[in-house]
């Protein structure tokens, strides 16, 4: 099992989270595609990032967008983030980044008196088919599937998102990422469709949750970290401690030295 880091707003480049993250021990290095660095066209000089991960000894994993959309009902919309999704894969290719991490789009929804109707579930034909598609041209665009797109939990997987993630899981490119600080806030629910699905799990989120609040430094709340952990190593996945801050990270790595978590999972 290996650890990294997300892309900190704290520090100012990517330099100084490289840097960050060799002093600290950790692996690799999560790419933050909603930042205006990270975009397809400012990439660009592979060479450049390659000889940083070099100096740092560290590596790159890929976070896209989480306002990517694939089944926008617009089609000039949808095109464009498949088309990003189609260059991320070449970018991880060429960086040799093993994990590209994604969200699923909940999409636009109108409030009724008595309830809330999503479009994608009301529109259920048209939001699959857009997912078909998504599917086709990430086996089209990663021929090898050295690089995997892992669909990470966040704030509850409705019933036709989770039909589209176990349509996507049949593919041999897309696997899961388990945010253990967004399952425990979101009732557990997509902790056990996630659990249902253990055989496809490759990375995880971990921070730390207390009642509503996530992305706390590890052992400062009330998720069962050790459980999380031996889960992510039954499974070899790789694991971010996604913490927002650079002293909750220095906390979240410092916890888990002193429990022998990093040690153990060598």
């Amino acid at each position: 099992m290996q650890f990294g880091m997300p892309t900190l707003i704290e520090n100012r480049n990517l330099e100084e989270n490289a840097e960050l993250c060799s002093e600290l021990g950790l692996d690799f290095l999560e790419l933050n595609m909603n930042m205006p660095m990270y975009q397809v066209d400012k990439i660009g000089d592979i060479h450049s990032l390659l000889e940083l991960a070099e100096r740092y000894g560290i590596y790159y994993t890929i976070h896209l967008d989480e306002n990517l959309n694939v089944c926008d009902f617009n089609e000039a919309v949808a095109e464009a983030y498949l088309d990003t999704v189609r260059r991320t894969i070449q970018i991880a290719e060429e960086l040799g980044c093993p994990i590209i991490n994604m969200h699923m789009n909940k999409g636009v929804y109108f409030t009724l008196p008595d309830r809330k109707i999503y479009l994608f579930e009301q529109y259920r034909e048209w939001y699959l088919e857009g997912i078909r598609r998504f599917r086709k041209i990430c086996e089209n665009v990663s021929k090898d599937a050295e690089v995997l797109i892992s669909i990470e939990n966040t704030d509850g997987f409705t019933n036709f998102q989770r039909e589209a993630v176990e349509y996507l899981l049949e593919s041999r490119v897309f696997s899961l990422t388990w945010d253990v600080g967004h399952s425990y806030v979101d009732a557990m629910e997509d902790e056990r469709f996630i659990l249902e699905h253990e055989e496809k799990l490759a990375h995880f989120h971990m921070h730390d949750a207390m009642g509503g609040r996530n992305h706390l430094a590890l052992g400062t709340g009330e998720v069962d970290l050790a459980e999380r952990f031996k889960a992510a190593g039954r499974n070899k996945c790789r694991c971010v401690l996604e913490t927002k801050t650079v002293q909750a990270l220095r906390e979240s790595v410092a916890w888990m030295r002193r429990n022998g978590i990093m040690d153990r999972y060598l």
